[in-house]
C-alpha cells in the first residue's frame, strides 16, 4: 500500500441530525475521518477548511453554502497542503450540502494533479446520499481513479465502525 491521505471537511456545531437542530462537538465527517485514521495509523490527515467562517446558525450556514454553490464560489482554504505528490490515495471525506460537497472541497480537489491518484470518496448525510459528489469529483479529476464512495448515516457516525473498514480496506489495509 502507497501513501494515504484523509483530508476531510466538517462542520462542527449546530447541524441538522435525525430532523432536528442538534449541537455537536465533533462534526459527523470528522468522527468518521478519525475512525479511518484509527485503522490507517501511517495515514496523514489534512483537515480542508475556509477562511471565511460560516454562520454559527445551521440554517444561515446552509443559505451561505446554497450561495456559494449557485455562485459556484472556490472559498480559500485555511491553510493548504505544499503537495499531494507523496500520495497515492486519497481519502476525501465531507457532508452533502446540497446534492453535492462543500464548494472548499472543489478549491481542495482543483489545487492539485491528481493524475495516477486514488481517491475514495466517503460522505456524511442525513438521507441523500452521495448526491452528484462522485460525478463532479471524476469531472474535476479526470486523470484519478475515484472510486464509488460510501454514503453514512451523519446521525450514525459514532457507530460507523463498519462504513470506516470499508474505506480502509479500500485504501488497501
Amino acid at each position: 500500500m502507497g501513501k494515504v491521505l484523509i483530508a476531510y471537511y466538517s462542520r462542527r456545531g449546530e447541524n441538522y441530525v435525525n430532523g432536528s437542530i442538534r449541537s455537536l462537538e465533533l462534526g459527523n465527517t470528522e468522527v468518521v475521518a478519525a475512525k479511518i485514521k484509527d485503522l490507517l495509523p501511517d495515514a496523514d490527515m489534512f483537515h480542508i477548511d475556509t477562511v471565511h467562517k460560516y454562520s454559527d446558525s445551521y440554517m444561515t450556514c446552509i443559505e451561505e453554502a446554497k450561495q456559494e454553490l449557485r455562485n459556484q464560489a472556490r472559498p480559500e482554504m485555511k491553510e493548504k497542503l505544499d503537495s499531494i505528490d507523496q500520495y497515492d490515495t486519497v481519502i476525501l471525506g465531507y457532508p452533502n450540502w446540497w446534492g453535492t460537497m462543500p464548494m472548499v472541497c472543489y478549491t481542495f480537489l482543483e489545487s492539485f494533479d491528481f493524475t495516477g491518484k486514488t481517491i475514495i470518496p466517503f460522505c456524511t448525510n442525513e438521507g441523500s446520499g452521495m448526491g452528484s459528489s462522485e460525478r463532479f469529483i471524476k469531472k474535476l479529476c479526470p486523470s484519478a481513479n475515484v472510486l464509488s464512495g460510501v454514503s453514512i448515516h451523519g446521525a450514525e457516525a459514532q457507530n460507523a465502525d463498519r462504513e470506516a473498514r470499508q474505506i480502509a480496506e479500500m485504501a488497501g489495509e
